[in-house]
């Protein structure tokens, strides 16, 4: 794991000394050791630059910038290829020679034999960047399920690429300029979906995605390598008995979770006791003779702690176990952190209690496994039975526009306020979904939206246009299979890759730590992708299917209690601890130096919330979130 940036500069504006400040600002991604390389050609500066975490081969052979021997190919990489060993063997017997053990080199010799298709052979994750000096062009590339992050700033003569937005900030041609309606989608779902960031004329580029480009003619091109929706498509798993899933299934996840056990340094799981992490450690566990590590945290307040589950699971299972307790000091700590850690507003809560947990992971371990992408290929938010509900019960009303229009004449006739939690949002989301056509996917998008557009319009000061994201377009691409695996796909696609990944890639490498996703293995996905909804949620079980498994491993009665989110106690310490910090924030007077936000609609959403209505408490945080980031950043 690593931290890689660069630049292409066709206005000879770059320097070498630019580069090392570009890799310098993402030390904590690699602080093992650090290389860069910078060149004047005829028509470009070009500039690469990485910051080394040490997992595989250690000597001073893993060294980035790596080349091939005669030049032609330079690469900087972030991640691990899983299957190195495997893929270095086939290119050694069509001849390729290796001067070292690290998988960077595999990339290069692959990249050398097979171009882009290399992609193909990889099991891992990663972005990297590969300059082809033969060529002329530079292609920068991210891993299927986007677990390493890829960030891309263009505009005039200046390509800048990174790890973190920080590296790209660092070059004096970066223009700060805030993507207004991409904060919109912030202000909805608290994080930025692909490609979309903060700022304009900056891109994520998205996972399983290429960005080629021709330095001769300055022309580039974004092309998808692979797609989870086309396997959703794919009946190939339909018409298995249940039990052949089930066999084919855990043997699956048992090569994935080995491979992401490869490594030259000390590997823990972070364990919550729920059935995710408790899979991933069970099926280690009785894999090898060695004591695996885990990791939890827990709270003093039991409506959030999970600390005793996680302990009951590492008991039964025998593992070397680290248990340590959050509590509002420690969050205080972290909280005016997140916005150099996360440097784009990112909203998610839980990214306190996954900072903490990674810092007390490192004291002991190199590298963390954490069993994110279980609830989506799986199906485990209970959001997907409430949206399947609401679809059973609206699609009736399907598109009407009668009956759209008849809730547009009720709408300000209904006594709101009398009418239980939240039912304004409540009521435009279910007037939204009958218009859209009533699918699965619109009704979890609704659900996951904490502010409506029309909310919108009363937030910002600006009229915005509020962009299209991930959501939309597997709407659009999804035209066959089972309905209800869109829910599945639209989140995989846009909630996990923005805001799970994102939280847990900055947490474990703010310290230098390596997180792994075992549940992301790209065979794991396509084969649960091709299995029906009502298996995964099989008669209102969730997760029914990795539920069956675990259960061979961990007695159900050890297993058997309500799902709980990652979640701190966030709530009450805004209202009472964190209030004076809360206020401050959103002052009057930085609300409008900032220029985005109305204050009126900032100054009711934050009263509302301190006197009692909790459902405002999402669009606070997420305001809170975006000034603390403003006042890091932009100023």
């Amino acid at each position: 794991m690593c931290g890689i940036t660069g630049f292409i500069d066709f206005g000879f504006n770059s320097s070498q000394t630019i580069v090392e400040e570009m890799g310098a600002k993402i030390q904590h991604r690699g602080p093992d050791s650090c290389g860069s390389f910078f060149e004047t050609i005829t028509d470009y500066q070009i500039g690469f630059a990485h910051q080394r975490l040490s997992i595989i081969d250690l000597s001073k052979d893993g060294h980035q910038p790596m080349s091939l021997s005669d030049g032609s190919l330079k690469v900087v990489f972030n991640g691990e290829i899983y299957n190195y060993k495997e893929v270095r063997k086939s290119l050694q017997n069509s001849g390729a020679e290796f001067n070292t053990q690290s998988d960077t080199e595999v990339v290069l010799q692959a990249w050398k034999k097979w171009g882009k298709e290399c992609l193909v052979h990889f099991n891992g994750m990663f972005a990297f960047a590969v300059f082809d000096s033969l060529n002329q062009k530079v292609t920068l590339v991210r891993d299927r399920a986007g677990v390493k992050p890829l960030y891309v700033y263009q505009k005039d003569d200046i390509i800048l690429f990174g790890s973190e937005l920080k590296s790209l900030l660092v070059h004096p041609q970066f223009e700060k300029e805030i993507n207004i309606g991409a904060t919109g989608l912030f202000m909805q779902y608290g994080y930025y979906p692909e490609p979309h960031t903060v700022f304009k004329n900056c891109t994520k580029l998205k996972a399983a995605h290429t960005l080629e480009i021709d330095l001769k003619n300055r022309y580039s091109s974004i092309n998808e390598y692979w797609s989870l929706t086309e396997k959703f498509h794919s009946n190939e798993n339909r018409n298995k008995s249940e039990n052949e899933i089930l066999e084919e299934l855990e043997t699956l996840m048992k090569s994935s979770f080995e491979y992401r056990m490869v490594s030259d340094v000390p590997v823990g799981v972070f364990l919550s006791g729920g059935y995710d992490s408790t899979a991933v450690t069970a099926l280690l566990q009785k894999s090898t003779n060695q004591t695996i590590n885990t990791f939890t945290i827990g709270f003093e307040e039991d409506a959030y702690n999970e600390a005793h589950y996680a302990k009951k699971v590492a008991e039964y299972l025998g593992t070397n176990h680290t248990e340590s307790y959050c509590s509002f000091k420690d969050a205080m700590a972290i909280i005016p952190k997140l916005s150099t850690i996360y440097d784009e507003p990112f909203a998610d809560s839980s990214a306190i209690p996954t900072t903490l947990v990674s810092q007390i992971a490192v004291k002991e371990v190199k590298v963390a496994l954490s069993s994110d992408g279980g609830d989506e290929l799986f199906s485990g938010y209970g959001k997907y039975l409430t949206s399947k509900k609401y679809v059973e019960q609206l699609s009736k009303f399907s598109g009407s526009k009668a009956i759209v229009s008849l809730m547009n004449v009720m709408d300000p006739l209904l006594p709101k306020n009398k009418l239980g939690f939240n039912f304004d949002r409540r009521y435009s989301r279910v007037k939204a979904l009958i218009n859209s056509g009533v699918s699965p996917l619109k009704s979890v998008q609704l659900s996951s939206q904490n502010l409506m557009n029309k909310e919108l319009n009363k937030l910002f000061i600006a009229e915005i246009e509020i962009p299209f994201c991930n959501f939309e377009s597997v709407l659009e691409d999804y035209s066959s299979g089972d309905v209800f695996n869109t829910m599945l796909i639209g989140d995989y696609k846009t909630y996990m890759v923005d805001d799970i990944l994102t939280k847990v890639d900055r947490a474990t490498m703010s310290v230098g730590l390596e997180g792994r996703e075992p549940l992301l293995d790209y065979r794991l996905a396509e084969y649960l992708a091709s299995v029906s909804y009502s298996l995964k949620t099989k008669n209102g079980v969730p997760k029914y299917l990795l539920k069956e498994i675990l259960h061979k491993h961990v007695p159900k009665e050890i297993m058997d209690r309500p799902k709980m989110g990652f979640a701190i106690p966030l709530v009450k310490w805004m209202k009472n601890e964190l209030r004076d910090l809360l206020e401050s924030e959103l002052s009057e007077e930085r609300v409008k130096s900032a220029g985005i936000f109305n204050y009126n609609e900032v100054e009711r959403l934050k009263n509302n919330y301190l006197m009692g209505k909790n459902e405002d408490f999402n669009p606070v945080w997420f305001l809170f979130v975006f000034h603390q980031w403003y006042d890091r950043w932009m100023k």
